[in-house]
C-alpha cells in the first residue's frame, strides 16, 4: 500500500467515524452515548492526519523513489482495510439482538443492601429488566410479589424448550463488553426474535421470592409492540403510555 493510499485511508476512516458519531446515531451500536464527543474528536484527527499525508506525499512527489524498491509499501492484504472504513460511510451495521443474547450469559445481579418500598402508583408499574430482577432474587421484602410490572424489550426465543424471553443488551463501554439481561415470559406465544414488545404481568412464582432460587420470569396479561429506542444499549424504564 503506497502512502497516498495510506493517506486515503486515513480520509474514508475519519469521514466514516464523522459521519456516525456527528450525523447520525449509528454510534451507538458500537459505544455508549457519553463517548460521542471522544469519537468526534478521533474522526477530526483521523481526517487531518489523512489530509496532511497527501499533501506531504503531493509536495515531496516521488523523488528518492526513482531507483531501486518502494520500501513503503505494505502487503496487498493491507487493502481489505479499507473495507471496514467504506462500511462506516454505506452500510448501517446491524445492531445486536437476539442471536447474541441467546448465546451470552445474563448480567449478574448486582448485590444490595436494601431496597425502597415499590411507589404507590396506579399499575403497571414501570421497571427495568435489572430492577425487576434484583428485586425476585434480593428483596426480602418481597416488595415484588403481586404488583403488576410494565417492561420492554426485545423478544428472545428460548431454544429448544420453546417460550420467549424479554431481554436487554447492555454497553458498559461499548459493544465488545455487551452484557444481557433476560426475563423469562410465561403466556401468549412469542413475536419474531428481535421484535421491540412492551410487556405487563405479575411476577412468575417459583422458588423462594427474594432469594436466588425465585426464576426471574414474569406472567404476561398484555403485549404491546413498541419502536426500536434510539439508544437501545441501556435498560432504561418504559415510556408511560398516552
Amino acid at each position: 500500500m503506497k502512502r497516498t493510499a495510506q493517506a486515503l485511508l486515513l480520509v474514508l476512516t475519519g469521514l466514516g467515524v464523522l459521519h456516525a458519531a456527528l450525523f447520525t446515531d449509528l454510534y451507538l451500536r458500537y459505544v455508549k452515548e457519553g463517548l460521542r464527543l471522544p469519537l468526534i474528536a478521533s474522526g477530526v484527527l483521523l481526517l487531518l492526519a489523512g489530509l496532511a499525508g497527501a499533501a506531504a506525499r503531493e509536495k515531496g512527489g516521488d523523488h528518492g523513489h526513482t531507483h531501486g524498491h518502494d520500501h513503503s509499501a505494505a502487503p496487498r492484504i493491507a487493502w481489505l482495510l479499507f473495507l471496514p472504513a467504506l462500511s462506516l460511510l454505506l452500510f448501517a451495521p446491524p445492531a445486536l439482538g437476539a442471536y447474541t443474547a441467546s448465546r451470552a450469559n445474563d448480567t449478574p445481579v448486582q448485590a444490595g443492601n436494601r431496597f425502597d418500598p415499590l411507589p404507590d402508583t396506579p399499575s403497571p408499574l414501570p421497571m427495568t429488566l435489572t430492577d425487576f430482577t434484583a428485586r425476585v432474587r434480593q428483596d426480602r421484602q418481597q416488595g415484588i410479589r403481586g404488583r403488576s410490572v410494565r417492561m420492554t424489550g426485545f423478544v428472545t426465543p428460548a431454544g429448544q424448550g420453546g417460550g420467549w424471553y424479554l431481554t436487554r443488551i447492555i454497553f458498559t463501554c461499548c459493544a465488545a463488553d455487551s452484557q444481557s439481561v433476560k426475563v423469562r415470559m410465561y403466556g401468549p406465544d412469542a413475536l419474531p426474535a428481535n421484535t421491540w414488545v412492551a410487556v405487563t404481568g405479575t411476577w412468575h412464582p417459583g422458588g423462594t421470592l427474594g432469594t436466588r432460587s425465585a426464576p426471574a420470569a414474569l406472567d404476561v396479561h398484555g403485549v404491546q409492540r413498541v419502536p426500536q429506542p434510539v439508544n437501545a444499549y441501556t435498560d432504561d424504564l418504559p415510556l408511560t403510555p398516552s
